[in-house]
Formats: structure tokens, C-alpha cells, sequence
């Protein structure tokens, strides 16, 4: 693992499936009575928000706590950036009080970037999300999503399943870093949205482009819709809210098209009614609670690997459910391995 994770770019195959195994453990981990492990014990972990959040700052939080982190939440809102500071002396102020870790959401894109290239920080960050940029770690936890649903087991990718991608592709963080993560993970993926919801560039990305939902429902693992960001945009993108979702929306006629096994995932927040309806939320076949529990397993897995995580000569993940019945006093096997100082995003 490298000292940050920054994009999904960053991530080779071996990178990414290191980290959906460890995420199987830690979810065994999840399932037990005592859900701590000691691996983090005496590292500070602080979550530097600039936007709001629910699941990925909550997710987050319960995954460092889990992990035996002090863990401190920073708020944009009555915090010093409301009266004008700016990131780095943001970033120079958490360095001081010894931060050894940095989980940032910014509403610039390319911020977590800048901040991981800059002297500003010494210890790791993690992007929780900038701007329509990337999202690394929701891409990592609807890949885990995936791989449970089409292709269980450790070692396993998601080579030749086909995943479509629905909605707000222009203004979708979540959408980029999914594509440059699937691919990676062997996956095909096509995008569906309105040809003003399409990216300029996007004939590089690594992936399809198709402006029929109904053509490609038929041959489709994995439904992902997306959430239009009105906040985001500054102009008409389609003509109606009516005509999107009867064109780009998913009905429970719709969902009968796609083959039996196939899984519908939304990274939410959902709008019902808008680009999925009621029924199809609430289906079996919706994986939308799933992805938010999977979620809490897959930040523990970047957590342990980033921080705290140890990889023996076989190059299999240190075991973290063995640390789960270490002792509760502090011990040298308890001590967690420094990350390597040396290495940053390239």
C-alpha cells in the first residue's frame, strides 16, 4: 500500500484486491459481539469535512473507532475556514497538534491531492471526496458490493462482468473513480446519462458510453443510478425532472429486465421518484443498506493497511481477526507498523 489514497487511479489490481480481502476480514470482525481491534490504539485520525456528509463521515468515524483511533471530527462550518483560514494553515494546525492521518472531503477538486504533495502534512490522507472529482473509497466499497453478489471469494476480481452507470455521469465523483476501479478489477462498464450528463473526454475513460437505458438493461450485472447534483449545476441539463426520470429512471418494469441475478446500487442519498422509484428501493435486489454496512468494512480495511497494517513475505494481509483476541493491554505485537515515509502519490 502506498502512504495515501488519493484516486482509484492510484490502485493497481493488487492494490485493490489487498484491500477488498482485508475488508472480508474486518466485516468477520464487524459480526462479533466486541467489534475493536487494537490495531490503531494511539493514533490520531482526524476527519476534515468542508461538506456535508452522513454516510461517508459517519462511515468513517465507526471505522476509526473501531479500529482503537482517537479520532477528532473537524467541521468546516464554526470552524476558523469560515472566518478565511486557509487549507494549508488548516493542514499546518493539525500537523502541529500531531495528526497522524487525515480523512479530507472538500468541495475543490484536487484538494486531497495538493494536501498529499504538500510538506503540510506528514501523516496519510485519505480523499473522502472532492468536488466532481473522486471517491475512492465509495468505489472500493461498491466493488466489494459486487464481488460478494457475482464473484464471492478472496482473490477474486470482477472480470467480465458487465456494470452500467446511470444518471449524473458530469458532476459524479463517484462515477470516475468507479470506472478507473472496475477496469482495473477486469470489469466492463458502460455509462448511461443525457448527452449533456456526459463528460467532455470521456471517449479516454476506460469504459462505454450509451444514451438508452432499455438497450443495455438485458446484458447489465450490476444497476448503478446515480443522484442528479442539482447543487452542482449552473444550468438547464434536461428539459423536465419528469422526462429524465421516464427516460434515465428505474421502474420495477425496468428492473424485470435485467437478468435474474443482477443487483441494483445506489451510493445515495437517493431521491425517489426522481432517478429510482420507491418499489425498486425498497426490492430485495437493492443493495443500497448493504453498500453502507460494507462501507464501515472497507474504510476499517484502507485504515489498517494506510496505518496500521503489516504484509508478510507471502503477501498476504496480517490477519486482523487474530488481533481481535490479542489481550487488552498494550503489547509489542499490538504496536502498529509505521507507514513508509518515502512514498507519496504519484
Amino acid at each position: 500500500m502506498k502512504r495515501h489514497l488519493v484516486s482509484a487511479a492510484d490502485l493497481t489490481r493488487d492494490d485493490a484486491l489487498l484491500i477488498l480481502d482485508t475488508a472480508e476480514e474486518m466485516a468477520q470482525v464487524s459480526s462479533r459481539a466486541v467489534k475493536k481491534l487494537p490495531t490503531l490504539r494511539g493514533r490520531t485520525v482526524v476527519n476534515l469535512f468542508f461538506e456535508d456528509s452522513t454516510r461517508t463521515r459517519t462511515s468513517f468515524e465507526i471505522a476509526e473507532k473501531r479500529l482503537s483511533a482517537d479520532v477528532v471530527n473537524f467541521s468546516a462550518k464554526g470552524s476558523s475556514v469560515s472566518k478565511g483560514e486557509s487549507l494549508k494553515d488548516t493542514a499546518l494546525t493539525l500537523q502541529a497538534m500531531g495528526a497522524d492521518a487525515v480523512v479530507i472531503r472538500h468541495g475543490a477538486s484536487g484538494a486531497p491531492l495538493r494536501l498529499a504533495q504538500s510538506d503540510w502534512l506528514h501523516g496519510s490522507v485519505i480523499n473522502a471526496g472532492d468536488g466532481t472529482h473522486e471517491h475512492p473509497t465509495q468505489a472500493l466499497l461498491d466493488a466489494f458490493t459486487m464481488r460478494r453478489h457475482l464473484n464471492p471469494g478472496a482473490g477474486r476480481d470482477l472480470a467480465g462482468r458487465r456494470v452500467t452507470i446511470v444518471g449524473d455521469i458530469l458532476h459524479s465523483r463517484v462515477a470516475r473513480s468507479n470506472v478507473l476501479l472496475l477496469s482495473t478489477l477486469g470489469a466492463e462498464v458502460t455509462l448511461v446519462a443525457p448527452p449533456t450528463l456526459v463528460p467532455i473526454g470521456v471517449e479516454s475513460w476506460p469504459c462505454e458510453v450509451s444514451y438508452d437505458l432499455d438497450a443495455v438493461l438485458a446484458k447489465t450485472d450490476a444497476l448503478m443510478m446515480l443522484r442528479v447534483q442539482r447543487e452542482r449545476m449552473n444550468a438547464a441539463f434536461f428539459p423536465t425532472e419528469r422526462e429524465y426520470s421516464r427516460r434515465y429512471g428505474l421502474d420495477g418494469i425496468r428492473m424485470a429486465a435485467l437478468p435474474g441475478h443482477a443487483i441494483v446500487m445506489h451510493p445515495g442519498p437517493m431521491v425517489r421518484g426522481m432517478e429510482i422509484t420507491a418499489d425498486v428501493a425498497d426490492s430485495p435486489r437493492c443493495t443500497v443498506v448493504e453498500q453502507v454496512a460494507n462501507g464501515v468494512s472497507v474504510r476499517m480495511a484502507v485504515l489498517y493497511l494506510l496505518l496500521g497494517g503489516a504484509t508478510p513475505a507471502d503477501g498476504a494481509p496480517a490477519g486482523p481477526t487474530a488481533a481481535a483476541d490479542a489481550p487488552a493491554g498494550p503489547t509489542a505485537a499490538d504496536a502498529p507498523a509505521a507507514p513508509a515515509a518515502e512514498e507519496s502519490t504519484p
